[in-house]
């Protein structure tokens, strides 16, 4: 009699079937060393204008770490900065994630290095492709997701679409923050949960607390998926990758005008970052957003989202 698969999230060492999102900005060192202590897979995000030291001044909270934890790494920016990678795999981590790019050449080099890994798909062909590729698991990323991400399919939709057709795992992500959008994803058949937005609040998170208060105060209603800010702030983002946060008099005024952002409006939003006002200044945050209403330690959000799993009692 064959005995049953042990579950992906089982086989990486965790205790329960969560992936902090690598979310540029938000989810550094001491956000992921606090979700692998908690019993998740804690992952380190290198966002748009990551660079290889800044890769290794968040390295230094897991270097003490005794649980497994994950890097994340965008495409295009490992293309114009090599290093990245290279410092990536010589930190050793157990899941590596390279999405937002077209050279799959860090595929085999994790492999080489002993690091699974991911990468995040917006479509079913995206997710065969990768397949094909070598990609370990799959991070089926739906249009409710925060952050940057093509908007193109509803994450329960590409979830089921997405594990009819591979033999690899699926982790679902996009506005899961409940512990019953835990309990549907995993029930659906993912391998688990890769969740951004319900833990970028966290204390143990990198945004200022002025940005924790504007999504504590939102509503799943209260986000829009745009281009405004990278086009103002002249990030590299391909124009079919816009991102998801929160709607505020920036947007109101520049989202489908992008082209008609001048000097002014840059400077003015700048100044909004720099000062912490985001009546302003970008805040990302997917369509779970409404059920954030309080800073919580990473511990007790994973301990409340596990409500409905096994191993969370």
């Amino acid at each position: 009699m064959d005995l049953p698969a042990i579950p992906w999230w089982q086989s990486m060492r965790l205790e329960v079937p969560i992936v902090n999102a690598p979310m540029g900005g938000v989810a550094g060192g001491a956000l992921a060393a606090a979700v692998s202590r908690a019993g998740g897979l804690g992952m380190m995000g290198m966002g748009s204008s990551a660079t290889t030291s800044t890769l290794h001044e968040q390295l230094r909270h897991v270097g003490d770490l005794d649980r497994p934890f994950g890097i994340g790494l965008i495409g295009w920016r490992v293309r114009d900065e090599p290093a990245l990678l290279t410092t990536a795999l010589e930190a050793r981590p157990a899941l590596l994630s390279v999405s937002f790019g077209d050279d799959d050449a860090w595929i085999s080099r994790a492999h080489d290095a002993g690091c699974a890994t991911a990468t995040q798909v917006a479509d079913l062909e995206e997710a065969l492709r990768a397949v094909d590729a070598g990609v370990d698991v799959l991070v089926a990323r739906g249009a409710e997701g925060g952050g940057h991400g093509q908007p193109r399919v509803a994450m329960l939709t590409l979830l089921a679409q997405t594990l009819d057709r591979v033999d690899v795992p699926v982790l679902a992500a996009g506005g899961i923050a409940t512990p019953r959008a835990l309990a549907a994803v995993l029930a659906a058949g993912a391998a688990g949960a890769w969740i951004g937005t319900a833990f970028a609040a966290c204390p143990e998170s990198l945004l200022p607390d002025e940005a924790r208060q504007a999504m504590i105060a939102a509503h799943a209603t209260d986000t829009v998926t745009t281009r405004a800010f990278d086009v103002a702030l002249g990030y590299a983002w391909p124009p079919h990758i816009p991102e998801r946060l929160l709607r505020n008099a920036f947007t109101d005024r520049w989202n489908g005008r992008e082209a008609e952002i001048d000097g002014a409006a840059a400077e003015a939003l700048r100044t909004a970052i720099t000062h912490h006002d985001y009546r302003v200044a970008p805040v990302n945050a997917g369509q779970g957003v409404g059920e954030v209403t309080a800073v919580e330690p990473v511990a007790a959000v994973i301990t409340r989202l596990c409500e409905c799993h096994p191993s969370g009692g």
